[in-house]
């Protein structure tokens, strides 16, 4: 039986992920794909694997990541998060580490609304004078 060590969850504007830490060899599997097949830019792989960097313990836990919603750069900040959380959730002494590089904070900025009368959130319909 596998057992979860930790377990995070992430969210960055309208994506979701749900995290899973286990022993393991540093194998990372997103939505049952190898993490370099689910995220094509290294800038987004780079982002989901910043919180094991920086605690500098890479090959040490297999991650599970279940994420949906948005697209791949929000996915990979919810990614980003659960995994943060689900670290600390693992070892306490790595809360302080985690919390100084932001990744413990969640990211709120989304996408402001289209409104009626306008051509988008803020962009107006062209001004006609005659």
């Amino acid at each position: 039986m596998v057992r979860n060590l930790g377990i995070g969850t992430g969210r960055r504007k309208t994506s979701v992920a749900r995290v899973y830490v286990r022993e393991g060899s540093g194998k990372v599997t997103v939505n049952g794909k190898g993490l370099n097949k689910y995220f094509p830019q290294l800038e987004h792989i780079n982002v989901v694997k910043a919180p094991l960097m920086v605690i500098s313990e890479e090959n040490k836990f297999d991650v599970l990541i279940n994420v949906y919603g948005g697209g791949l750069s929000g996915q990979a900040g919810a990614c980003r998060h659960g995994l943060a959380r689900a670290l600390c959730h693992v070892d306490e002494a790595n809360y302080t580490s985690l919390r100084a590089n932001g990744f413990l904070t969640r990211d709120s900025r989304m996408v402001e609304r289209k409104k009626y009368g306008q051509a988008g959130a803020r962009r107006r319909f062209q001004f006609s004078k005659r």
